[in-house]
């Protein structure tokens, strides 16, 4: 069974509301996890297996196991570990283009092994995913599998493409988030079972999940977020926050996002606070939860599955108050 005190507290609300199927399932799955990272040479498994352990809330599988249900069964959890496992791979790629020192508070691999081995320890992430559907002929996960891994893709094109550009407006922010977070909790959801609805809920709750990340990138600290305050305006990622703030404060768009340093990515995090924009931006994403739980109207769930959907919708939330 899975141990509550490794997992974040929105997740582990979840756990506690649950009947003793669902931490059972996610038990599997961190097991699942840890086989699909053995016997493949000794460097690269302690390195996967350091990006294992540093943890994670694992979201993704629990909304395919939720969505799933108790029948889901061991199909349930291969996806559930799949998709884990593709980001997983994602965050390992990320700090990699990134040459981020940390992730969660811990070095990266990049940062330990260098960018050739992370790059590596990734590709064999992805490898192992498809290879986990494959295996078992579950043609449907892996089509919607790697139709959310080309959506990835093209997100992080998308932002590089973006990189250190004030012009970038809400429009693109909207639609890079929606390709590089939001699809795969829709995946997610998907993979669970095959409702529209669903997915709908999932890319709603990506969507508010990346928003709120966003803010935490301006708001800190540090040692809340694992990683330096205002890392992506250093990145030169313009999110919604820089951009909801350069409408109040239009002398915000004139900051050089190329010439900052961790002093001045503070201070322009303080100028885009004075304005508001968080507020609105956190605004903006409970709306997005609340429509988002609405849409669990449009299922045939029973009420404890469909409360522990709205109770992960929650803590999406819960992880910003």
């Amino acid at each position: 069974m899975t141990k509550h005190s490794a997992i974040p507290p929105p997740v582990t609300a979840v756990l506690d509301a649950s009947s003793l199927w669902l931490p059972s399932r996610l038990g599997e799955v961190e097991e699942l996890l840890r086989d699909r990272i053995r016997g493949h040479g000794e460097s690269l498994a302690a390195d996967a297996g350091m990006t294992l352990a540093s943890g994670g809330k694992r979201l993704r599988p629990m909304l395919v196991l939720l969505c799933a249900g108790p029948e889901g069964g061991e199909a349930s959890v291969r996806s559930a570990t799949a998709i884990e496992l593709v980001h997983m791979a994602t965050l390992v790629h990320d700090d990699v283009l990134d040459d981020a020192p940390l992730r969660r508070g811990q070095p990266t691999v990049a940062a330990t092994a260098g960018r050739a081995r992370a790059t590596a320890v990734g590709d064999l992430l992805f490898s192992q995913a498809f290879a986990l559907l494959a295996e078992h002929e579950d043609s449907r996960a892996v089509s919607l599998l790697a139709k959310a891994s080309v959506s990835l893709a093209r997100g992080e094109l998308l932002q590089r493409h973006d990189a250190f550009d004030p012009a970038v407006d809400e429009r693109r922010y909207l639609e890079r988030c929606r390709l590089k977070t939001a699809t795969l909790f829709e995946c997610a959801c998907l993979l669970g079972r095959d409702d529209a609805a669903l997915g709908a809920f999932g890319a709603e709750i990506g969507l508010a999940f990346q928003l709120l990340d966003d803010v935490l990138d301006i708001s800190g600290p540090p040692e809340r977020t694992g990683k330096a305050r205002g890392t992506d305006l250093l990145d030169g990622t313009v999110t919604l926050p820089l951009i909801a703030a350069a409408e109040s404060d239009p002398s915000i768009r004139e900051a050089d996002l190329g010439s900052l340093d961790a002093d001045s990515a503070e201070s322009l995090c303080e100028r885009i606070t004075a304005t508001g924009a968080l507020d609105q931006v956190r605004t903006r994403a409970l709306q997005m939860v609340t429509a988002a739980k609405q849409k669990l109207n449009d299922t045939k769930f029973d009420a404890e599955q469909k409360h522990l959907l709205e109770l992960v919708a929650d803590g999406v939330v819960q992880r910003y108050a």
